[in-house]
C-alpha cells in the first residue's frame, strides 16, 4: 500500500509515535494549568467549626436492680387417709374357733353389762370383722378441698388420728380426736369429714356391732 513502509505494522507505527502523544499531552496539561491560575479567581478558606456556650449535662439513670428468682410453688397438696387402726388397748385381736373352743370361751355378758351405753367414749369393743371404709376417694378429695391454705402453701403437713364410733349400719355417731397433729386447723379438718365417711359395718360373729375405731389422716404437701 502506497505512504506505508513495508513490514511496519500499525502497532509499531503507533509505538514510534508515542513520545510525540507523551509530551504533547504535557504541554498541554501545563498550558491548561498556567490559564487556570492566572485567570481563576482567589480562593480562600473560611472557619466552619461551631461553638456552644453552655453544655448541657445528661443524668443517667439509676441502676436496675434485678429481683432475685420467686421461690418455687410446692406441688399440690394431697392428704392421705390411711387404713383404719384399731387401738389394742380397746379392740382384741381376731379369734376362731380352733383356738378357742366353744368349752373356754367365757360366759355371755349380763344383762347389765349388755345395756351399758359404749358411745359416750372410746372403749373395749370386740369383732371379728373390723369396719372398712368404703368412700376412700370421695373422702381424699374432701381432705384436699379442706387442706388449710396457709398451711398448704407454706408446706406444712400432719398427721391426724380420730376415733369414729360407728352403728350396726356402718353410719359414724360420733367422733373425737384421738391424737393431734400439733396443728389445730389440721385437726379441725380431719375431725369435719368425719360426716361424709360411709363405712362397712362391724361384725362379732355372725353380728353386726356399734365400735369405736381409730383412723389415721394424712396431710402432706408431697
Amino acid at each position: 500500500m502506497a505512504g506505508f513502509e513495508a513490514g511496519v505494522t500499525a502497532n509499531d507505527r503507533f509505538k514510534s509515535g508515542f513520545n510525540n502523544w507523551f509530551w504533547g499531552s504535557i504541554a498541554a496539561a501545563a498550558l491548561i494549568h498556567g490559564l487556570m491560575f492566572a485567570f481563576w479567581p482567589s480562593m480562600a478558606s473560611s472557619d466552619v467549626s461551631f461553638s456552644t456556650s453552655e453544655l448541657e449535662a445528661i443524668e443517667l439513670p439509676p441502676e436496675v436492680k434485678i429481683p432475685p428468682p420467686p421461690q418455687a410453688i410446692s406441688r399440690p397438696a394431697m392428704p392421705v387417709v390411711g387404713e383404719a387402726k384399731i387401738d389394742e388397748n380397746i379392740t382384741i385381736a381376731a379369734t376362731t374357733f380352733e383356738e378357742n373352743p366353744v368349752n373356754n370361751l367365757p360366759p355371755p355378758p349380763t344383762s347389765s353389762a349388755a345395756s351399758e351405753d359404749i358411745s359416750k367414749a372410746p372403749t373395749f369393743t370386740p369383732f371379728t370383722v373390723a369396719p372398712r371404709l368404703l368412700n376412700a376417694d370421695e373422702v381424699g378429695r374432701s381432705l384436699e378441698r379442706n387442706y388449710p391454705p396457709l398451711l398448704r402453701d407454706a408446706g406444712i403437713g400432719g398427721n391426724v388420728n380420730v376415733w369414729f364410733f360407728i352403728d350396726e349400719d356402718g353410719k359414724v355417731l360420733k367422733k373425737q380426736l384421738a391424737q393431734s397433729s400439733g396443728y389445730p386447723a389440721l385437726d379441725d379438718a380431719g375431725l369435719n369429714v368425719a360426716d361424709l365417711m360411709r363405712f362397712s359395718p362391724a361384725q362379732n360373729r355372725d353380728k353386726k356391732v356399734q365400735v369405736w375405731v381409730s383412723l389415721p389422716i394424712k396431710f402432706s404437701t408431697k
